[in-house]
This record gives C-alpha cells, structure tokens and sequence, in this order.
C-alpha cells in the first residue's frame, strides 16, 4: 500500500501498514461499537514536553470562526474557493496532511482566495479507548472562542503523539500546548478545557461526519471535488497543484 492510506471510519477495527521510506507505519480504524480497539496507553508523564507551531507568525494572521454548530471555517466567508476538511485529533494521515498538503493552503487562506472548512471528528477514542480525540475536539474549540484556533490546531498536530494508541491528548497537555500561542492562555479557555465546555460541539461534529458519509480520516474536498490520489495530500507540491486545478491561484 502507498502513503495514500488513511485512517478508516467504518464500523470494523483494522491495522493498516503503509510503508515510506522503509518505515512502516500503522494505524486503526473504525468509527463504532464497543471501544473494543487496542488499548490506550497514557504517557507516562502526564504533560510531556511540547513545540510550538512551525508556521505560528503566518497562521496568527488567519481568522477563524463557527459555521452553525458543528463546523470550523478558517478564512474569508467570501472566499471564491472552499476546501473541506474531516480529521481526528488523533489520527497519524492528519498529522501528515497538515505538515504537507495543508503547508499550500496558508497563502491562498491569507490572500482571501480559499476558505477551510474543518469537521473535527472523534471515532478514533471509540476504537482505540481513552478520551483524547473528544478533548482535543472540545479544546479545538475553545481556541476558536479565544481567536486563536488557526495556531493552535497546528500546534496540537505538531503535538500528537507518535502512536495514536497513545491517548496524549489530557487537560493538562492540552493547555501545555496552548502555552507555546500567544495569548490564548486565559481562565475562559483552561475552564472550558477542563469543564469540557463544548461537549455539543464535539458531538455534533462527529454527527456531521457520520452524516456525511465519511469512511476515513483525513478526507479533504476542494470546491466540491474529493483528493484525489489520496497520497496528493501529504506533499506541499501536490496539494498546491490541486489547488491550481481548481482555479486557486499559486503562492
């Protein structure tokens, strides 16, 4: 199998080995049933140390904000162009997607061409145990609340841990990552991490992505159209030829 292999969301656990570069790389799927996946470890240190986002000065001049109740949108509302976005917190293939394809969309976000569209998904606690997927969803979004979502959310991928059986993703590493953005620290946003504020969010999200139809994680669709090959998403330069494709001009 190439790199194109994602994470599955259908109602069934599998192993996928996808080997790059001579590594192979594993991931579960599956997005119902009784939590019967691997286990979940948890770090041994409850808040392992952290690193900020990469492109974090380019990404603080992007705006964020709600579309209904289940939808995060990064971009200009008028954007001529819309790229769609399905994730897990905890899924391997979104890291990828976000520190490849994704690095494309930053420019034509900032120009005011291409808007994001991201339904943030939480299957992966349901296959693997553990909690992580559903409380980086609801930190995901207090972020939006506190102005500081584009950041953040990459901050949280550049976070993940190696093993998405690991469920890293506590209160307490959470809001370790949310002191490498500026500003969003604050008692609003350590309370809603805490208090799980935005439990609804992360469910109806994880509805829309059922709704959807959904099978995999990350699933990315520009102006209507699927990604295709898959393996596209996970390199700058393939992405951002998607993107031309498609009528978005180049950085």
């Amino acid at each position: 199998m190439d790199v194109g292999a994602r994470v599955s969301a259908r109602p069934w656990v599998a192993a996928v080995a996808v080997v790059v570069l001579g590594v192979v790389v594993t991931a579960c799927g599956g997005d119902e049933g009784d939590g019967g996946g691997a286990s979940a470890s948890v770090s041994a240190s409850a808040t392992p140390s952290v690193k900020p986002a990469e492109n974090a000065d380019d990404l603080a001049e992007l705006d964020a904000r709600m579309d209904g109740d289940d939808v995060i949108v990064v971009g200009d509302a008028k954007a001529p162009h819309t790229v769609k976005v399905y994730e897990d917190p905890r899924c391997p293939y979104c890291k990828k997607f976000e520190q490849g394809g994704a690095e494309a969309l930053t420019g034509p976000v900032a120009d005011g061409d291409v808007k994001v569209e991201y339904v943030i998904a939480s299957f992966l606690d349901e296959n693997l145990n553990g909690h992580g997927s559903v409380k980086a969803a609801n930190a995901l979004r207090a972020s939006v609340e506190a102005g500081k979502f584009p950041v953040y959310h990459s901050a949280v991928f550049a976070n993940q841990p190696a093993d998405e059986t690991t469920d890293a993703y506590t209160d307490d590493f959470l809001l370790k990552i949310a002191d490498t953005v500026d500003g969003l620290r604050s008692s609003a946003f350590d309370g809603a991490v805490r208090d799980m504020k935005y439990r609804d969010f992360v469910d109806a999200a994880m509805k829309k992505f059922r709704a959807d139809g959904i099978e995999g994680t990350p699933t990315v669709y520009v102006d209507g159209d699927k990604v295709t090959p898959e393996k596209a998403m996970y390199d700058e330069d393939a992405f951002e030829e998607i993107l031309k494709d498609a009528g978005v001009p180049g950085n």
